[in-house]
C-alpha cells in the first residue's frame, strides 16, 4: 500500500506507525483508517517486530477522531477501498495483534483518537497532553469499546463523566486515573516509547502473546455492543440532530440540542 495519512518505520524491533495529518489535527478519514488497518498488519507478520508504538505528526494532537469537515462536506468520512467504513477492524486489529501496542500521545487525544489510545496497551503521554471525549457535542457517542472499555479502565463514574459532559484533561489527571501508564517531557516522548518497545522485544514473544489474549478474554462480550452501538450510531447520522451538531462544529458556535429534546 501507498501510504498517504499515515508513515511506517521500524526502529530497534519497534514498528512505529504515525498518523500524519498533522493539518487537519491528525483527525481520521476512511483511508486513514484502511492505511492504519494495513500498518497494523504489516507489524503483526514482521517478524523483526516485537512491539508497535502507534504515534501521530506534530505536536499538537495524536488524534481528534473523525474528520468533521469531511463530514460536513459529504455525509461520511468515505469508504475504503474494499467500499466499508472500518472503524471496528481498527479496534479489532489494535486488540487482537499479538504484540504490545504502545500508544504515544504528542497532544490531544479526543473523541475517536481517545477511544483508540485506551484501546493500546500501554500509553505514554507527554505532558501537555489533553484526553476527553467530544461526541455528544455533535451527536455522536461510541457506546461499545469507547465507553464500555473506558469504564473497565478507569471505573464507570469517571468513564460517565468523561462522555456525558465531553470535558478535557490533562496528562497529569489521566496519569492519576490509570488512563495513562506514564508522562514525559514532549521531547522525551518517542524515545521513552522506544524503551518501553525495546523491554519488550526481550520478553518471550509466546508469553506476550497468550497474556494480551488473556487479558483481551475478560472484556471480549463487549463485541456484541460495538456492533449494536454502531447500528445506533448510524442510525442518529441520518438526522436532524447529527445534522445540526456537526455543522454547529464547523460554524466554530454552540450546538441547539434543545429542539431535540
Amino acid at each position: 500500500m501507498n501510504y498517504e495519512d499515515v508513515s511506517y518505520e521500524v526502529s530497534d524491533a519497534a514498528a512505529i506507525i504515525t498518523i500524519n495529518r498533522p493539518d487537519r489535527l491528525n483527525s481520521f478519514r476512511a483511508r486513514t483508517i484502511e492505511e492504519l488497518i494495513h500498518a497494523f498488519k504489516r507489524a503483526w507478520a514482521a517478524r523483526d517486530v516485537a512491539a508497535v508504538i502507534l504515534t501521530a505528526a506534530g505536536n499538537r494532537a495524536f488524534c481528534v477522531g473523525g474528520d468533521q469537515k469531511i463530514f460536513n462536506e459529504t455525509g461520511s468520512y468515505g469508504t475504503s477501498s474494499n467500499g466499508l467504513w472500518e472503524i471496528d477492524e481498527l479496534h479489532t486489529v489494535i486488540r487482537n495483534i499479538p504484540k504490545p501496542v504502545i500508544a504515544a500521545i504528542n497532544g490531544h487525544a479526543i473523541g475517536g483518537g481517545h477511544v483508540i489510545h485506551v484501546l493500546c496497551d500501554v500509553t505514554i503521554a507527554a505532558e501537555h497532553a489533553k484526553f476527553g471525549q467530544a461526541g455528544p457535542r455533535v451527536a455522536s457517542f461510541d457506546a461499545g469499546w469507547g465507553a464500555a472499555y473506558l469504564a473497565r479502565t478507569i471505573g464507570e463514574k469517571r468513564a460517565r463523566e468523561i462522555w456525558f459532559f465531553c470535558r478535557q484533561y490533562t496528562a497529569q489527571q489521566a496519569l492519576e486515573w490509570g488512563l495513562v501508564n506514564k508522562v514525559v517531557p514532549g521531547e522525551q516522548l518517542l524515545d521513552e516509547a522506544k524503551a518501553w518497545a525495546k523491554d519488550a522485544a526481550a520478553m518471550s514473544p509466546t508469553a506476550l502473546k497468550a497474556l494480551k489474549y488473556g487479558f483481551n478474554a475478560d472484556s471480549a462480550q463487549i463485541f456484541g455492543g460495538v456492533k449494536m452501538a454502531a447500528v445506533a450510531l448510524e442510525l442518529l447520522g441520518n438526522t436532524e440532530e447529527s445534522a445540526e451538531g456537526k455543522q454547529a462544529f464547523v460554524d466554530k458556535r454552540p450546538p441547539n440540542f434543545a429542539q431535540f429534546r
